[in-house]
Order: structure tokens, then sequence, then C-alpha cells
């Protein structure tokens, strides 16, 4: 059987837990191998050892992903970039800012979501990544979606919903429309740095339009999964 790894903060708190419990009296307690924080732990840990590409020699930080861990929604990106190399959190950027006005609009929080990539390691020069690099990483992500069992993935824009599918799409033609990832509803949207590559006025309008007519598709899904 292979050793739970466990993150040193993570680690504090839980003999801080312990100690507390045997002042007490409690001599035992239950814990549930399935529960969805060991194992997003336990993946991360995995992520912050991996050497399965070469892409973890000139990253700065590994990038897992981060957020709520029972998400309605988690959002996919294509990689980390300079600013989420910098940092080790997943869309902290010009990007992530703008997603994150899009997640306000939808009624949540970052904190409320789950937020990754397709690679947890930035490509030098913000290059699509290579696909040995996806061959290596798309596991972590797949892992990622089982334990969190979200209502719907969101792929943000071309790379991530290819690497996700497989096949080529192009974006403008199948955004807002409803796929499947092992049984997971997927709506793929423009990424967020699309709309600030936009220079025109009408443009950046229609984009934004554009994205939120998705996120209503999105919102759409979570409200029937919820009454179901």
């Amino acid at each position: 059987m292979k050793e739970l790894q466990i993150h040193p903060h993570v680690q504090d708190q839980l003999k801080e837990v312990l100690e507390f419990y045997r002042e007490i009296g409690v001599e035992f307690l239950e814990v549930q191998a399935d529960d969805p924080g060991l194992l997003m732990n336990e993946i991360h840990n995995e992520i912050k050892q991996c050497t399965k590409c070469h892409l973890h020699k000139t990253k700065l930080h590994y990038v897992p992903g981060e957020g709520y861990l029972s998400p309605d929604i988690f959002f996919i990106g294509e990689g980390p970039g300079e600013t989420e190399d910098r940092f080790g959190r997943p869309f902290i950027g010009k990007a992530g800012q703008l997603l994150d006005k899009v997640l306000k609009k939808m009624g949540y929080d970052r904190e409320q979501v789950f937020i990754g990539n397709i690679i947890k390691c930035r490509p030098p020069n913000n290059r699509n990544p290579l696909k040995d690099e996806v061959d290596a990483c798309l596991p972590y992500l797949k892992r990622q979606i089982e334990v969190l069992n979200p209502k719907v993935l969101v792929c943000l824009g071309k790379v991530a919903l290819e690497n996700l599918l497989g096949g080529q799409y192009s974006i403008s033609r199948v955004r807002g429309q409803r796929f499947e990832f092992n049984g997971v509803p997927v709506i793929p949207t423009f990424h967020p740095s699309y709309i600030l590559r936009q220079r025109l006025l009408s443009e950046i309008s229609k984009v934004k339009w554009n994205v939120w007519e998705d996120m209503q598709k999105v919102l759409s899904i979570v409200k029937e999964a919820s009454s179901s």
C-alpha cells in the first residue's frame, strides 16, 4: 500500500487536532479513506514531486490547482502563466482577474469553485503544451475531476478543450455547446486572455457577451444537477 504524503502545513493542523482529542480522552478516530481533502492532498503532493516531463526543470513552482473540494464548477485552463508560475497559484494574473469578475457575476467566489489547468508547470514563453507534456500531466487532472466530482467542467479555450476531450475544435464554433468527459458535462468558452487580446471595443463587448452566454448554460447545468 502506498504511503499517504501530507503537506507539512496540513500535518501541523492534524497534530493540533489530535492533541486536542488526546487531552479530552479520545482514544481513536475513524478516518474516511475517500475523504476528498486527503485524496486531493495526496494528488497535489505527487504533482509537487513530479519529474515525468522536462517542464519540472524550467518551472519556478508547480501549480496543482486550488478551490472548493465539492465544487459545482471546475474551470480548466491550458497551463500556468508567468504570474502563476511565480506564486504557484492558478489564474491570478490579468486573465485570472477577469475570470474572478465572471465568477462574481455568476454568483460565485473563486473559493467556491475549483480552478486548474491541463498541465501543472509553465511551458517556456507560455507556449502551448506539447503532447508528451500533456500525456504526463493529464492523469493528475483526471484524478482531480474524479475526486471533486463537479457538476460541470468549463474548458477555457481551445487548448484545454482539445487536450481534455481529444480531437480538434474551433472554439468560436463549439463554445457554449455541451460535451461530456467521463460522464461530467463540459462547456467550452473563450479563455479570458482571448478577451484581453482584443483591441476594438466592439470585439471586446462581443466576446464578453459570448462568454456570459456560455456561463448561463453552465449555471443551467448546475441548477439542473442540484434539483435532481
